[in-house]
């Protein structure tokens, strides 16, 4: 019996989309096909791979149905316009460093002696992608793999099972050779099965940390690198001389946007205590003004989670944190749209919480932020590096010696001051502890992608 993947809408419960599971015959035509066509392009010049990939970003941003397309998938409303400036952001930077990246690190270059250190391709890159970001995740993976002269294999998550047609076919109407870039369709056990084969040069995941686990089993013994972004529990800090206006917008957005559903997104937020009830009133009326409904519509500043399970985690995090004596500062009600059940989820901001509460240690994902006053530096910084979890930290202070000085004391991949939720292309985007391994964007990232060749040539 066929399997099926079925794309259900969190807006209206409507399917979106389905595709038939395929099965191990049907990836190892595509995987042949798509390694045939690597080695052919990776023999191009790479002036000529940037402007083929660039070409294909340029089709992809100017795609309008994507936008509604991806709402009706994933629930983020319409009017942000999807993910595409970040896209282009990040795919500019990579066209702009990719020569530097890629170049030889010359060692020696003499009348005996030329030796010097290549990057190659690792040949076939996987990427499996998610469903919270998934054109702008993939673009910190798909880009750079491509202009290095990978083929790039992607498996779009089920929740936005179109993305990795759209992303394909805009690729393809760029220049790119059509069996370069398949698109997969695999639930975990034919993911696993495939990765557990061997048929792939380098594996890329962003997902849970049990999905990661996965990975990592089923890689085991094949030598294939990895490389995976997994959970997140972000904390923001706010310090006695930080502007309280900028902390507040910043970080209460950096909760809420999207529904809360971001890797980066801040979770937790420490304040010094004696701005600690002014910083609460803010962001309780800050979280009180979003407009929770149908993000098809202008008005809508925030949409449905995108799936139940997420929904129900949020619930009962706040639960749990309620019956240990936390305090909710956003009433339901505002809301009409969240019945309490479903995947319409009203922002909360709570307080009164500790670190035996599931809502300070475990992700969330959901547009709720518990917030707790501190004393000193030394308290904040053993409460945010009291987690499982280390992607960013986000640091609100006016002294810029001290923000280094505390984000050299935190085991987390990335340290923001005086912002939040973003990343800079320029930067590695990597993680500590369970949030995984690995780097994206940057020089390393294109390190990352490719492998190291060494040549000592001796000459006469």
């Amino acid at each position: 019996m066929t399997r099926m993947l079925t794309c259900i809408s969190p807006i209206d419960g409507s399917v979106v989309a389905e595709r038939d599971v395929m099965d191990a015959d049907r990836i190892a035509d595509l995987l042949a096909r798509a390694r045939a066509a690597q080695a052919e392009w990776a023999a191009r010049p790479l002036e000529e791979r940037i402007a083929v990939v660039m070409a294909g970003v340029d089709v992809l941003c100017a795609d309008a149905e994507a936008v509604p397309e991806l709402a009706r998938m994933m629930g983020r409303p319409t009017r942000y316009g999807g993910e595409f400036g970040g896209v282009r952001e990040r795919a500019d930077y990579c066209a702009e460093i990719a020569a530097t990246a890629l170049a030889p690190h010359v060692v020696e270059e003499s009348d005996r002696f030329e030796r010097r250190i290549v990057r190659d391709p690792h040949g076939i890159v996987f990427v499996i992608a998610p469903w919270n970001y998934p054109y702008l995740t993939s673009t910190n993976v798909i880009v750079p793999a491509l202009i290095a002269g990978n083929a790039v294999a992607v498996k779009p998550a089920t929740q936005t099972l179109l993305t990795g047609e759209r992303m394909a076919a805009a690729f393809v109407a760029g220049g790119l050779p059509a069996d370069l870039m398949p698109v997969l369709y695999l639930d975990h056990d034919g993911t696993e099965a495939a990765i557990a084969a061997g048929s792939f040069d380098f594996v890329n995941f962003t997902g849970s940390v049990r999905g990661g686990r996965a990975i990592e089993r089923a890689a085991a013994g094949t030598f294939t690198g990895t490389g995976l972004e997994l959970g997140g529990k972000d904390p923001g800090y706010v310090m006695d001389d930080a502007d309280l206006n900028a902390a507040a917008a910043t970080l209460i957005d950096a909760a809420i946007y999207n529904s809360g559903q971001c890797c980066c997104g801040i979770e937790r937020i420490y304040v010094a205590r004696p701005h600690y009830d002014a910083f609460v009133a803010k962001a309780a009326d800050l979280a009180r003004a979003y407009v929770l409904g149908d993000p098809m519509e202008e008005g809508t500043t925030m949409g449905p989670v995108a799936n139940a399970s997420v929904a129900k985690g949020v619930r009962d995090q706040v639960a749990q944190a309620v019956s240990m004596g936390a305090r909710t500062h956003v009433d339901p009600a505002l809301f009409p749209a969240d019945d309490g059940a479903g995947q319409y989820v009203a922002p909360q901001i709570v307080t009164d919480v500790t670190h035996d509460m599931d809502l300070m240690r475990e992700e969330n994902f959901g547009p709720v932020v518990g917030i707790m006053p501190v004393d000193d530096d030394d308290e904040a910084v053993r409460l945010m590096n009291d987690s499982a979890y280390g992607l960013t930290a986000s640091l609100w202070t006016r002294d810029a010696d001290r923000a280094a000085r505390i984000g050299g004391r935190l085991d987390t991949g990335t340290v923001f001051m005086n912002r939040a939720d973003y990343l800079d292309p320029g930067l590695c985007w990597t993680g500590r502890k369970d949030t995984g391994r690995g780097a994206s964007l940057s020089v390393l990232g294109f390190h990352a992608l490719t492998q190291p060749k060494s040549f000592h040539l001796k000459k006469g």
